[in-house]
């Protein structure tokens, strides 16, 4: 795990010789682990005015030597001992990591993040979203060589919101997927131990790994993998930095979309996250960046992953964890669109002959190597159209996948489905989402999934029809994924975005047969589950539809279901409209920030400028300015040895070249870093409510659940189209009244009547949390006066409930004792603090806690007699 906290100091230095002159000379950025025990410091020399120089100060501080040494540097830049004034040292700001360093025309800014939210949390490894940063000038005014033309270019930079879905982890790589991940932590001990000597090599303390044997024997192993650089999108700022500073510096982040709800099922807490990672390669605007360039790379391609997990069991090792990846991109072809014309569907033309299909290649290549076979490509471009339009790329895309099998081993070959949506959208006759759920079964069956526990014996003894044709790898822990789904429309949005949803909610079915939380691998519409995904799956495409389109998603899951209402069409059209607008008159604006802040486009003296340039073809495609010494192989079009290893990705095989992707450390077995358990707990850190909780996600039962379920509270139960527990909270005036009685109601029971519970599993929505997260929830609660006659306040010692009056008569004073006892600790009377007494467990309750605790660490107790009674019990009742 990197350094979580920066503190950048500047140090004022007065000259003594008049009239009073004041230097800034030097920056320090102190950098903390979270447990704040660990310090290192960085030196920014603030004197050179165009070059980078830092200095990384290779000692590792403990806390009270970073405080003297602060103190060392205040007092000693003082004019006089004991004066405070402008002099001496300074903290300039307080961040969360820094981006990197740029440069344009003058000197280096360095990019801090200072303000951040807490998006997910995947096996107690937090994801952040970045909600505001700042760029500081490194050179002091003194040294500084002002040019006109740096103004205009800090612009165009910050064009590019790095508080608008920019992600990042401290302790998790969001750069590969959780099978890669994963994968790499189950790498042999034997070949850590080799490659130790490395990791000491590499290492900037020589006395990192001392004391290691003499603290009681042997260490702990740890891997670093270095990220997937198509998905990080700072690559180019810290490039640097990256050879100077050490690692705990690097926080690399990504683009694209992060989200996390809480599935419920019978209180069972199951997160389903959804990360998109869009690529930093031949990235830009909609109109602007179509097809691929000569190294392979396609417009607007998007990696998907949705994640699934038990998050009552948080480690990695012995948790549940799956994981399903598909992808998004344009047309790996040489096409664009003139939108000089100013046509709302601009001609479609292709750039160049490609007989070969030379960058067709190069894309699968990429493909097969991180995510094995088979590549199944499903085309949802137009077939039949009286003017030809966006049938000339599917006509390209047949030839250049027809020429490429021909050399591949046929079990290897790439698969291609033609399927015309939007056809099959206006006829009245065919259901699209059916014919996409065919697919989607098949799709699944052929690239399996993820899951890193071995199929539980339920499934062995009774498997489902659908298990058994599963495909994937199986191994001794489990199942991995192997190949991928490509879909592609000529946008890669809507009709993409809903064939995505149809192959995810497929294989979400099958994630919950294999963590044994289903019965059967199948889920229906309309049940809770579903909703929640759907819900999860359109703010996905709304994010990435806005990133690469300029609006949110015209058609929707809804729209194909033909159930959306019929304001949606207005809706439709507003974003349409929206679309074109972004578009025409603000996309090359966007698509200069995007080639800016990448580093596809560096400034330079005696260069045309980034807004000369007519075109920014040059800069993307490299052929065009150097040609290449080598040619690749029109038969033989891929990397060598990745057939070898098919259908596993070759970048997550065991071999020489992928272990010089790993960074391996030796650390001592009571180290916080890892120590999950404090690393995430902190139990010796004093918290606060507002932090802990600070991840307010959509809730299943909360969310979506009707009020009146009644006695069937399962997600995966279909309910009627308009029964969902959003439809109560419409009105700004419930949802105002709900903020103050969750205010009211925060250290509370809740009431035990079902109307009461109900009621407030509808209150706790996300809409409110956003409107809450101003107000601090450690402020004393505020009495709500109510003049309804079917409620009043009842006072239970600090705090006060609404409770409806039929309930009053069930929930005495005595029964409440019974759950909770307040016994009063102040000196006086008229105080509100209550002691609690924790309720009185027996025996069995206890050995049943403490079996289940042990069941987390992964110690099973073994079963006896009476356990295999029950089971065969339960079979026979259900099954014979």
């Amino acid at each position: 795990m990197g350094f979580t906290f920066f503190i950048l100091y500047n140090i004022l230095t007065r000259s003594l010789s008049p009239p009073p002159l004041f230097f800034n000379q030097r920056y320090f950025l102190v950098g903390s682990n979270p447990a704040e025990t660990k310090y290192r410091v960085l030196k920014i020399d603030r004197t050179e005015p165009k070059d980078l120089v830092i200095i990384d100060d290779k000692h590792v501080y403990t806390q009270q030597e970073v405080r003297e040494l602060l103190g060392r540097l205040d007092l000693g830049n003082r004019t006089k001992i004991g004066q405070k004034g402008s002099s001496g040292l300074s903290r300039a700001v307080s961040a969360f990591g820094v981006v990197g360093f740029v440069r344009f025309l003058e000197g280096y800014y360095i990019v801090l993040i200072t303000k951040r939210r807490k998006m997910a949390d995947i096996g107690g490894h937090a994801i952040y979203k970045i909600e505001d940063t700042n760029m500081i000038y490194i050179p002091n005014d003194s040294v500084r060589v002002t040019h006109p033309d740096e103004a205009r270019y800090l612009r165009i930079f910050q064009n590019v919101d790095l508080s608008s879905n920019f992600y990042f982890s401290y302790s998790y790589d969001l750069s590969h997927s959780l099978q890669y991940n994963l994968t790499v932590l189950r790498m042999p001990l034997e070949i850590l131990k080799t490659e130790t000597t490395q990791g000491r090599q590499e290492s900037f303390d020589i006395f990192e790994d001392e004391g290691l044997s003499t603290q009681g024997g042997s260490g702990v192993f740890g891997i670093c993998s270095k990220p997937y650089e198509k998905y990080v999108w700072n690559a180019k700022l810290l490039e640097a930095v990256k050879s100077t500073v050490h690692r705990d510096w690097l926080l690399y982040i990504i683009h694209g979309f992060c989200g996390q709800s809480k599935l419920l099922i019978y209180g069972r807490p199951i997160y389903v996250t959804l990360i998109a990672r869009r690529s930093s390669k031949f990235a830009g605007t909609r109109f602007l960046k179509r097809g691929a360039n000569c190294e392979g790379d396609v417009a607007n391609e998007v990696e998907t992953e949705q994640i699934l997990y038990d998050a009552s069991v948080m480690s990695f090792s012995a948790g549940s964890y799956s994981s399903y990846v598909q992808v998004r991109g344009s047309v790996p072809l040489y096409w664009s669109q003139d939108i000089s014309t100013m046509m709302p569907k601009p001609p479609i033309t292709l750039d160049q002959a490609d007989p070969f299909a030379h960058v067709a290649a190069l894309h699968f290549d990429q493909m097969l190597q991180r995510f094995g076979s088979p590549i199944i490509i499903l085309n949802l471009v137009k077939e039949r159209e009286k003017r030809k339009h966006e049938r000339i790329l599917s006509e390209e895309l047949v030839a250049a996948v027809t020429y490429l099998n021909q050399f591949l081993p046929p079990e290897h070959a790439i698969i291609y489905i033609p399927w015309d949506m939007a056809k099959y959208t206006k006829s009245k006759l065919c259901n699209v989402l059916d014919r996409l759920n065919v697919i989607a079964e098949s799709v699944v069956k052929k690239t399996g999934f993820f899951v890193n526990r071995p199929d539980s014996y339920c499934s062995i003894l009774r498997p489902d029809e659908k298990w058994n044709e599963l495909g994937g790898y199986v191994v001794s822990t489990g199942r991995l994924q192997t190949g991928v789904l490509r879909t592609n429309c000529v946008d890669c949005l809507d009709r993409t975005n809903t064939a995505q949803f149809m192959v995810g909610k497929c294989a979400l079915a099958y994630q919950l047969y294999s963590l044994g939380l289903i019965d059967k691998p199948n889920l229906q519409f309309d049940t809770d589950a579903v909703r929640l995904f759907e819900e999860l799956y359109e703010d996905h495409g709304d994010t990435l539809s806005l990133q690469y389109g300029g609006s949110q998603l015209v058609h929707r899951v809804k729209t194909y279901r033909k159930i959306a209402p019929w304001t949606q069409h207005s809706k439709d059209i507003m974003q349409t409209l929206s679309r074109y607008y972004s578009n025409a008159f603000s996309d090359a604006d966007r698509q200069d920030s995007i080639n800016l802040f990448l580093g596809v486009f560096k400034p330079a003296e005696g260069k045309p400028h980034l807004w000369e340039l007519p075109t920014d073809f040059y800069l993307h495609h490299k052929n065009t300015l150097s040609l290449s010494q080598t040619r690749r192989s029109y038969t033989y079009w891929w990397t060598t040895g990745v057939l070898r290893h098919l259908p596993l990705p070759f970048d997550e095989v065991t071999c020489a070249e992928n272990r010089r992707k790993l960074v391996v450390k030796k650390f001592h077995k009571c180290e916080e870093e890892i120590d999950i358990h404090s690393e995430f707990f902190r139990p010796y850190e004093l918290s606060s409510f507002d932090e802990t909780f600070c991840l307010a996600m959509t809730n299943s039962t909360r969310d979506f659940m009707p009020k009146n379920v009644g006695i069937d509270p399962s997600p995966f139960t279909v309910r009627k189209p308009d029964e969902t527990g959003k439809s109560v909270l419409g009105n700004k005036s419930n949802r105002e009244e709900t903020v103050l009685q969750r205010k009211t109601a925060a250290s509370a029971p809740p009431p035990p009547s079902e109307e009461a519970v109900s009621s407030s599993s509808e209150d706790d929505s996300g809409t409110d949390k956003e409107e809450e997260g101003a107000v601090s929830q450690r402020s004393t609660p505020v009495k709500v006066t109510d003049t309804g006659d079917n409620t009043k306040i009842t006072e239970l010692g600090q705090s006060q409930h609404k409770q409806d009056k039929s309930s009053q008569q069930f929930c005495s004073k005595h029964e409440l004792d019974r759950v909770i006892n307040l016994v009063p600790i102040s000196s006086f009377s008229q105080d509100n603090i209550y002691e609690v007494q924790p309720p009185r467990v027996d025996r069995i309750s206890t050995e049943i806690f403490h079996a289940h605790i042990q069941a987390g660490r992964g110690n099973m107790q073994p079963l006896g007699k009476d356990d295999f009674l029950m089971y065969r019990e339960y079979i026979r009742n259900r099954y014979m």
